[in-house]
């Protein structure tokens, strides 16, 4: 009889345990398990999985960025990372390999596209060669606007951050301006300058594969040019006018799906900071050589229908110098979505 119960009480210690059940309270569910493959993904039980993006959305800093994905998550088909993940400019990250980055992916299901963000993929002369060597046939997607706005929205971000981290900060003009002239050691300025950084970006990538976002446009009147990111993507169309609705109070557009509503981060919507008209002239007159460059880059795709309208619309600097018609409307403006 003691053999017996000796038998008894080794089999129940050599027993696998019974899984547990779901608490009865609703108590949150155990960590999901994930398993790696080797065609770039991670997959999960409920069928949905990490994937490498085949959407990225490479800039430019304060274009607008943010707007931009998160109207392109409005449509079913796309997965979007919410963070920035850095991972092809900053060498701590790009170290830790492509299974970090994909770690970093969203889950989302099979027939479903991943998109991330990083805005200072653009300017940043290492990140095509990267990019391209992980997928040559990915699908960018820049937003550009007016390269002055674009300066003075630089400067209002870390103009707020200091302020809010109760550090001293710069005038504007003391940044912008040395010795009497443009302050080429002033980073935000080479921001800006996009034909310098699209080349760098053609040496890897054909021109369509980069898909141009007017980030003004965008702003002003979101649905249009959400239907030209759908169809570059070769996304059923999906997003229409009624996800979209002018917010009186906050001045500009927000979001509407499947009956919610969200706008964009009260720091979007910042006023830009006053600058002498002498100072702004200056800057005009800076960019205008390299915009018109890029313009002509832009012009050489013929075949792409809009982007001549694009390209005269959001860089006024292509105007001759001193045109005080052209360049007088972009004098006041606010730091709309970026």
């Amino acid at each position: 009889m003691a053999a017996l119960l000796l038998g008894l009480l080794l089999f129940a210690m050599q027993s696998p345990p019974i899984p547990s059940r779901p608490m009865a309270d609703g108590g949150p569910p155990s960590p999901p398990t994930a398993s790696p493959t080797d065609n770039g993904t991670t997959s999960h039980p409920n069928g949905t999985l990490q994937q490498l993006p085949q959407i990225l959305i490479i800039g430019v800093r304060k274009g607008g960025t943010r707007a931009l994905i998160e109207m392109l998550s409005l449509h079913s088909a796309v997965a979007a990372a919410q963070n920035e993940v850095h991972f092809f400019d900053w060498e701590s990250h790009f170290q830790k390999g492509l299974p970090w980055y994909l770690s970093q992916m969203p889950y989302a299901f099979p027939d479903q596209l991943t998109v991330e963000k990083t805005p200072a993929y653009f300017t940043s002369s290492k990140v095509p060669k990267r990019i391209h060597q992980m997928n040559p046939d990915i699908k960018l997607l820049l937003i550009l606007r007016d390269p002055t706005e674009r300066v003075l929205s630089d400067y209002t971000q870390v103009f707020y951050n200091r302020l809010q981290k109760h550090k001293r900060y710069q005038p504007i003009e003391s940044v912008l301006v040395k010795d009497g002239e443009i302050n080429l050691g002033y980073k935000a300025l080479n921001r800006s300058l996009y034909y310098v950084h699209m080349q760098n970006w053609l040496h890897y990538f054909p021109l369509d594969s980069i898909h141009v976002v007017d980030g003004d446009e965008l702003i002003r009147d979101p649905f249009p040019e959400m239907k030209k990111v759908e169809r570059f993507l070769k996304l059923e169309p999906q997003i229409n006018a009624s996800n979209f609705y002018f917010n009186k109070t906050k001045g500009f557009y927000c979001l509407r799906d499947h009956g919610r509503e969200r706008c964009l981060h009260d720091s979007k919507g910042r006023a830009h900071p006053h600058v002498a008209p002498a100072i702004l002239q200056k800057l005009y007159q800076f960019f205008h050589e390299p915009n018109k460059k890029f313009f002509e880059l832009e012009d050489d795709r013929a075949k792409y229908q809009g982007r001549l309208q694009f390209m005269t619309h959001i860089l006024p600097s292509f105007c001759a110098v001193g045109n005080a018609h052209c360049c007088s409307a972009r004098l006041i403006k606010t730091d709309d979505l970026l």
